[in-house]
């Protein structure tokens, strides 16, 4: 057993030494579980995070004492321990205690070669990380052994006008100092910071006996793990390197082993299977008591086998399900702690396609993550075109300066979308979001030409349509070219996960859905309903825009009758297939809710071809589409003031309701309950007016019908006076349903499409801590929602809240709409797993805190 030594500023790692890994660091923690299980680990020394910084600060502890533990002579490495694995820190420094004697020694004993491999090796680091000499002078070009020695030490001589040290406590405390520093510096700060650390995150350092990797018999170093990093299936990968130290084996390709057997070559199993199936069990027994699957860096010195470090296997977010799925079905971890251990946000990855993270990638533009996933095709920069490839099986890339509603479609036939303009709740990122569509938005430093058909990087680069792209919609990158990718991980363990997290939350989930592809997704993704159908987005198919331009340009009630009449089983025919693959769960309709002019065309060529297809002259159809312009069509007539104007075209909404529901409930023999819900409401008026004329509808169609015709009347409240008259507007309510992306955009007074044009800088400034539409804002968007939430409460006790803009799949506005004691919240389909996700996280950390 290892004599436990324990001074002010470090301490020697036993079973029993009071090391924690808030004090010392992962790795220190790591070391001692390994001790305790019985792995062979070489004698090491933990130095605190308070002695680390008082060595950056100049006091340095007694390095004599430390170097004792190891002997009279010493031969020991350093590797840094931070509190957490992601925030790095300086790699490892080898073989310090390597002097001339010592040379001399290992030169009889282990042959001249391996001496020189070892001191070779310190001289050229410790010139680099403590003395700060440029690498390329340590370089030894052909020279070897020996002579690669002299040189080194030679360069040492002339750079600092001194010998290279000989003590090992002068080696160290060089080392010691320059690691602690490097730690202080600005740069690792930064780069620490935007892994997620705090500014002031301690640093501590382990100090071990080197296991040498060199000499007679079998020695050498490698790295073993036992799943892939990328699938999280079990498989053993690693490397290993007779006659090496450290990490060599992972880049020296040509002499390094295969760890299993391989056709391919060589491999440890093969050359000493007793101490391969002795680094298997070591692997098990890491997997049971350290409750992860863990990376191993071993080293065979003159045939026995030490462990040197034992870390958390890097893996990709889809194997980080695999490994916690894995984890809690063998009974290692609970299921809660499963749940816990995986970021909403790296979901992502499993739902989506994504780029191979082995890929070297160089990006040609940069813009804002909108809607996560990859996707490579050709460049095209209209809607039409993006249309024509899909008919043609060809993928493509749109890039626009901005899009429009009459994008829509040409969105959907895209494998992926870019634009010039824009930020998170933009347009494009809102319809790719839902369509599940990777997106870069707000990629300010581009420049698209439409009519050129061109696309100029900052750089300088132009791509023209045809040109192949790859879009990252994760990172926010486009790529030049087709690069490898991933197809997504919706396997058993996606499904059993997520099921484990819908056992826990205890707030619902429903999904912004439109189109009947959009409810399947929504089964697909076990959402608790719709809570959020946009049925204008019904009204872009071919089919039916020419149907609705015909009713924008009717003059008389019995001309948009007509129309109407055209739309009616249209709308029918969709509301009846979401009721049918919803099954009976709720499906709340947003009533119509864009201004008209959305719907008609923004160029020559489009107005032209309007006027053939409705048989009117060019002049008077460019007349009726000027004067449907709006100066602020985002604060014009839209929503219910449009139900109000023309009330036909919601009577037309309500009829087909009432009617699909009727038809999907005798079919599927499950109770279909419709949700109708009146937009952009700002006076309790409006709601009185629109409730009776849509129980109107409802009483018609069931004396026609004679079918009985239930339905719950609801108000999206995205108006500040909305959710400030939220009582007098709740008596007429089931319920409320706050949409939150135009609510923050009225608060505020900005405008979502344009704001990321400016918000990167603002939160950078601290003027706004987060962007207000990718994070619900408590102060003062938060604080609408509070004030209608209790407003609406004191006169109907029982009404349902919920919001269902962007916002509600976001982990911060579900815990408060949690606390807030709303009864769900609604996503877009592919956000609806991680807002699963987010609310068993939230469910379980409350009840940890209670």
């Amino acid at each position: 057993m290892q004599k436990l030594v324990t001074f002010k500023k470090f301490t020697s790692i036993t079973p029993t030494a009071p090391i924690s890994r808030g004090q010392h660091g992962f790795r220190a923690k790591c070391l001692q579980r390994l001790i305790r299980m019985g792995v062979p680990v070489p004698r090491t020394v933990a130095l605190s995070f308070e002695a680390v910084q008082g060595i950056a600060g100049g006091r340095m502890p007694d390095v004599g004492r430390l170097l004792a533990v190891f002997g009279d002579e010493p031969l020991v490495s350093v590797r840094s321990s931070g509190q957490d694995t992601a925030w790095g820190g300086p790699s490892a420094v080898l073989n310090i205690g390597m002097n001339d004697s010592r040379y001399a020694k290992f030169c009889e004993t282990l042959g001249e070669p391996a001496a020189s491999a070892l001191y070779l090796r310190f001289i050229q680091t410790y010139a680099v990380r403590a003395a700060h000499l440029d690498a390329a002078l340590f370089d030894p070009g052909t020279l070897e052994g020996r002579a690669a020695v002299q040189a080194a030490l030679q360069a040492y001589e002339t750079e600092t006008e001194s010998y290279f040290p000989q003590d090992p406590e002068e080696q160290l405390s060089g080392v010691l100092r320059s690691m602690a520093r490097a730690w202080q510096s600005t740069s690792a700060r930064l780069l620490r910071q935007a892994r997620g650390a705090p500014s002031d995150a301690g640093l501590g350092l382990v100090v071990q006996e080197m296991a040498l990797g060199v000499g007679a018999d079998e020695s050498g170093a490698g790295v073993i793990q036992f799943i892939d990093g990328v699938t999280g299936r079990p498989q053993i990968t690693g490397r290993y390197m007779s006659q090496s130290q450290g990490l060599d084996a992972l880049t020296s390709e040509g002499r390094a082993l295969f760890l299993t057997r391989d056709a391919r070559g060589r491999s440890l199993e093969e050359l000493c299977p007793d101490l391969f199936e002795e680094l298997i069990g070591h692997g098990e027994a890491c997997r049971t008591r350290l409750r992860d699957e863990t990376q191993l860096e071993f080293t065979i010195a003159e045939g026995k086998l030490a462990i040197i470090d034992a870390v958390v296997v890097p893996r990709s977010s889809r194997a980080a399900v695999q490994v916690v799925v894995a984890l809690a079905r063998d009974g290692i971890i609970t299921r809660n702690e499963a749940l816990l251990r995986i970021p909403p946000r790296a979901l992502n990855e499993v739902l989506h396609p994504l780029i191979d993270p082995e890929t070297p990638r160089t990006p040609i533009v940069r813009g804002i993550a909108a809607s996560p996933g990859a996707a490579a095709g050709k460049l095209v920069f209209s809607s039409t075109v993006a249309q024509t490839m899909a008919a043609q099986d060809e993928p493509c890339i749109l890039a626009k300066r901005e899009t429009s509603p009459e994008d829509v479609r040409g969105m959907h036939a895209a494998r992926g979308v870019l634009t010039e303009r824009g930020g998170i709740t933009s347009h494009a990122a809102v319809i790719a979001r839902g369509l599940g569509v990777p997106c870069v938005v707000g990629a300010s430093e581009l420049s698209i030409d439409k009519k050129a058909r061109t696309m100029r990087t900052a750089s300088g680069d132009v791509f023209r349509e045809g040109d192949l792209v790859t879009i990252d919609g994760t990172a926010g990158e486009i790529l030049a070219g087709i690069v490898p990718m991933l197809e997504p991980a919706l396997d058993d363990a996606f499904e059993t996960f997520l099921s484990w997290a819908d056992d826990v939350r205890d707030i619902g989930v429903r999904v912004n859905a439109d189109t009947p592809q959009d409810a399947q997704l929504a089964s697909r993704f076990a959402a608790e309903g719709i809570g959020l159908c946009r049925t204008e987005h019904m009204f872009f198919a071919e089919d039916r825009l020419t149907a609705m331009r015909e009713l924008i340009f009717t003059d008389l009630p019995e001309d948009r009758a007509e129309a109407l009449a055209q739309l009616l089983p249209m709308q029918r025919e969709d509301f009846t297939s979401i009721f049918r693959i919803m099954a009976g769960k709720p499906v709340c309709i947003r009533l119509f809710d864009p201004p008209l002019h959305e719907f008609l065309p923004h160029d020559r060529q489009g107005t032209l071809e309007l006027a053939e297809a409705l048989n009117r002259p060019m002049t008077e159809v460019q007349r009726r589409i000027d004067s449907l312009r709006e100066y602020n069509p985002m604060l014009g007539m839209r929503g219910v003031r449009l139900g109000l104007t023309l009330p036909e075209i919601y009577n037309m909404q309500a009829r087909a309701i009432f009617e699909a529901s009727i038809d999907a409930s005798a079919v599927s023999g499950d109770v279909t309950v419709p949700e109708i819900m009146i937009p952009l409401v700002s006076a309790c008026r409006e709601v009185e007016i629109v409730a009776a004329r849509i129980e109107a509808v409802a009483q018609a169609v069931q004396a026609e019908r004679g079918a009985e015709v239930s339905y719950r009347l609801g108000v999206m409240v995205e108006t500040p006076r909305a959710a400030l008259r939220a009582a007098d507007i709740a008596r007429h309510c089931h319920f409320l349903s706050f949409g939150t992306n135009d609510l923050t955009q009225m608060t505020y007074g900005l405008s979502r499409d344009d704001a990321g044009r400016f918000m990167a800088s603002y939160v950078r400034q601290g003027v706004f801590p987060e962007d207000p539409f990718h994070t619900l804002d408590r102060e003062g968007v938060g604080e609408l929602l509070t004030l209608g939430a209790q407003r609406a409460r004191k006169v109907r006790p029982n009404i349902v809240l919920s919001i269902c803009g962007e916002h509600g799949g976001n982990g911060e506005s579900i815990a408060f709409c949690r606390e807030a004691g709303f009864h769900y919240v609604s996503c877009s389909p592919y956000r609806v797993p991680l807002a699963r996700l987010s609310a068993a996280q939230i469910a379980l950390k409350s009840a940890d805190e209670s």
